[in-house]
């Protein structure tokens, strides 16, 4: 029997699977006080399909949830500490989540992570920072970008 077929003998089609990926801008070096914005570009499926995450991690801390994105309506969720400087957008067309940062501090300093979860469910952020692999929080895919603020 060779690979392509069933036990009847009837030719199966391969499964052709695209790659999931989410890409993020580059590592950026800012001053206090500038304005960052970076970006996590998706490709494989359709965006709208599934809620962006944007997470952040200073050196030697936890993870830190920032908020999420209802994805196609850009209608952006935050944790209560990054209500004020931080925005989270979209473009549909170009597939592209982004996370602006305004007037940069030493605080801001960190990997900042975009995630693709399959739902968001209320309090599934916390979940989802303390075990990123389990079923239960729908985290699949993440990716990084390092912001270095310099005087």
């Amino acid at each position: 029997m060779s690979d392509w077929t069933t036990p009847s003998s009837r030719p199966l089609l391969p499964l052709i699977c695209s790659e999931v990926r989410l890409d993020q801008s580059a590592s950026q070096v800012k001053r206090p006080g500038d304005t960052v914005k970076m970006s996590c570009v998706i490709s494989g499926y359709s965006m709208t399909s599934y809620n962006i995450h944007w997470i952040k991690q200073k050196p030697g801390r936890g993870l830190e949830w920032i908020g999420w994105m209802n994805t196609g309506s850009n209608r952006p969720t935050y944790a209560s500490s990054f209500q004020s400087r931080f925005t989270m957008t979209e473009n549909v067309r170009s597939s592209t989540q982004y996370l602006e940062i305004s007037r940069l501090t030493a605080e801001d300093s960190a990997v900042y992570f975009c995630a693709r979860s399959d739902t968001v469910t209320e309090g599934s952020g916390a979940a989802a920072l303390k075990q990123p692999q389990t079923r239960n929080n729908g985290i699949r895919h993440l990716v990084s970008l390092q912001l270095i603020l310099i005087k």
